[in-house]
């Protein structure tokens, strides 16, 4: 009988499968190599039992200890499944930008998770580097993984990875491409492939709001690149021990939106459920075209399983809110899609302005209709509010009617976005759409912004 004796011995030895329809402009063979595969779901299995084996072997990691490590999400699904094999605890650090089916599913194999923010610098003690540093000094028979630093990691890849695809392309792999977080994949990989044939070329994904490009083409540290950023698992604003810049032939940097965008054309035109880093592998991918040549072969690593992003860039509402969801605006009724089931927010001239002002704070907003028996027949804006209070502190005890401004203007639903955003100004905060049935909305200019491809 073949079986595995348990879960981890079914790590490794992931299909690589030709791109299509996707790399149609590529002028060569590309294929991906499926890391969703593994039992984790992600890359990250190999290098997990990788680093656990070897600090078992030295010491750092003793019998009924717990493993505390700092975590995307998917390091630390691959070592929690070791921690149950081995008889571990886990407790887990991750940001508050990651996918909140991360921090599920690292529940549902037994860790603790520790929640940290993600706008902080690394070596602030809220950040998650630092929490799950200080935990692993603080908790007794501890061991802190640190896989930004841990040699294990890159030694996973040289040792399985590498040989994994040279052995599937036969030897006659000509690029290597895929996303750069803690380098250990890509460096590892690197380091195989190149010592096996020079002339293979190594290329990394970045993001915007990352170190890795700049450093690598400059050797310069530049603060000034680093900002949040949306896509996860790749880019840093650190520069961990595990990516060696000097097995990395380039870098491109992919925006969070066409990382997002081509998530989802993976899996409509491929049937390739993963995660937000391989969409951002494959625009990285089209960004090089120009690299390649028709007798190559490239290799595009994807790391990990759509399943995580399911409430992200699978969700269409999380999609349309950042701007990445590919739908053509044309007309006012469009710019309002997200919210024109929601009732129109009004007050009426008879009502104080303390009344209006309650409203403005409950619901979030910054301009408001007023109304009468005839209809529409002012307007209140914040700004026009905070100005007036200074000169009259006993503004918010005064009738709307006696400081409302002028009616917004009213357009038809099929109103172009070109006609509505020329009548949004300095004098005009808003525009009402008429969407029938004795129905109206409002637009306004953070709805013109957001429209914005």
């Amino acid at each position: 009988m073949k079986y595995a004796k348990n879960i981890l011995e079914t790590i490794g030895n992931t299909p690589i499968v030709k791109l299509n329809k996707i790399a149609a402009e590529i002028p060569c063979l590309v294929l991906g190599k499926l890391e969703i595969f593994n039992p984790g779901n992600s890359v990250k299995d190999r290098m997990a039992v990788k680093m656990v084996e070897d600090a078992e072997a030295d010491g750092r990691l003793k019998p009924g200890g717990t493993i505390i490590e700092g975590t995307s999400g998917n390091t630390g699904m691959g070592l929690a499944l070791a921690a149950i094999v081995k008889g571990y605890k886990c407790i887990f650090v991750i940001s508050d930008k990651q996918s909140k089916e991360k921090a599920d599913i690292l529940r549902a194999v037994g860790a603790k998770v520790i929640v940290c923010p993600t706008d902080v610098e690394p070596t602030d003690p809220r950040s998650y580097y630092s929490v799950s540093k200080r935990l692993g000094e603080e908790i007794p028979n501890s061991w802190y993984v640190n896989q930004y630093d841990n040699p294990s990691n890159a030694t996973a890849h040289y040792e399985q990875t590498g040989p994994e695809i040279w052995e599937q392309t036969e030897g006659k792999i000509t690029h290597f491409i895929v996303g750069v977080g803690t380098g250990g994949t890509i460096s590892g990989v690197a380091k195989y492939l190149k010592e096996k044939n020079p002339n293979i070329k190594i290329w990394g994904i970045d993001t915007y709001g990352s170190v890795f490009k700049k450093y690598h083409e400059t050797g310069i540290f530049d603060e000034n690149e680093i900002y949040s950023y949306i896509t996860e698992g790749i880019g840093e604003d650190i520069l961990p021990k595990n990516v060696d810049f000097s097995l990395i032939d380039g870098f491109t940097k992919v925006t969070d939106k066409d990382a997002a965008v081509y998530t989802r054309k993976l899996a409509l035109e491929e049937g390739i459920f993963c995660g937000n880093s391989a969409g951002a592998a494959v625009k990285g991918l089209l960004q090089l075209k120009e690299h390649f040549k028709p007798e190559d072969v490239v290799v595009v690593l994807f790391h990990d399983s759509g399943s995580r992003y399911v409430g992200k860039m699978y969700n269409d509402e999380w999609m349309r809110e950042r701007g990445f969801l590919e739908e053509e605006i044309t007309k006012a009724e469009d710019l309002i899609k997200d919210h024109k089931d929601k009732p129109l927010v009004i007050v009426r001239t008879e009502e104080l302005v303390s009344h209006a002002i309650e409203r403005l704070k409950k619901y979030k907003i910054s301009q408001i209709p007023v109304i009468d028996t005839t209809g529409f027949v002012g307007s209140l804006d914040e700004s026009d509010l905070f100005r007036s209070y200074f000169e009259n502190k006993d503004i918010a005890d005064l009738p709307i009617k006696d400081v409302m401004g002028k009616p917004f203007p009213v357009v038809s639903a099929a109103a172009s976005v070109d006609e509505v955003s020329k009548l949004i100004n300095k004098d005009n905060q808003a525009v009402l759409v008429d969407l029938g049935n004795g129905k109206h909305h409002i637009i306004t200019k953070h709805d013109i912004i957001s429209s914005i491809k």
